[in-house]
């Protein structure tokens, strides 16, 4: 259903979706692109800090992991995101999905170098005259 939600608008929602789940048939892991094709994957990454992600993944994974394993992973792959990438956050969440229900794991950890200053304390005083006007004519439109 999101798949067809999303075909029809080709990327202007720019909703990248990773669904996970159990159903009769197991787990069950796919990612839902923003232009509404999907995967069926064993594991996935999207966003900003997904190719730092993947690569964790990929060095690490293996069929038959405990479930301690996978969010360690998981862990290991977000945190390589957020600090290869300035958009990606700061503290990282790891959600458990099992048959036997949903477990939520949040702010399990914050990243060491993810504290970033764009602010000065106290603010920033700009004086009056700081930015130059060029013309102060006012066009009334109709």
């Amino acid at each position: 259903m999101l798949r067809q939600h999303l075909f029809p608008y080709q990327g202007y929602i720019s909703a990248a979706l990773i669904l996970g789940g159990v159903d009769i048939r197991g787990p069950q892991l796919h990612m839902i692109h923003p232009h509404g094709s999907g995967d069926q994957l064993p594991y996935a990454t999207m966003g900003s800090g997904s190719m730092a992600a993947m690569a964790v993944l990929e060095t690490n994974f293996h069929t038959g992991m405990t479930t301690e394993e996978g969010a360690n992973l998981a862990r290991d792959a977000v945190r390589a995101g957020i600090l290869n990438d300035m958009g990606s956050g700061g503290y990282i969440d790891v959600v458990v999905i099992t048959a036997q229900g949903v477990t939520v794991k949040r702010n399990i950890e914050k990243p060491a170098g993810t504290e970033r200053a764009f602010r000065k304390p106290g603010g920033y005083v700009f004086p009056r005259g700081t930015t130059m006007v060029v013309s102060k004519e006012v066009t009334p439109i109709i």
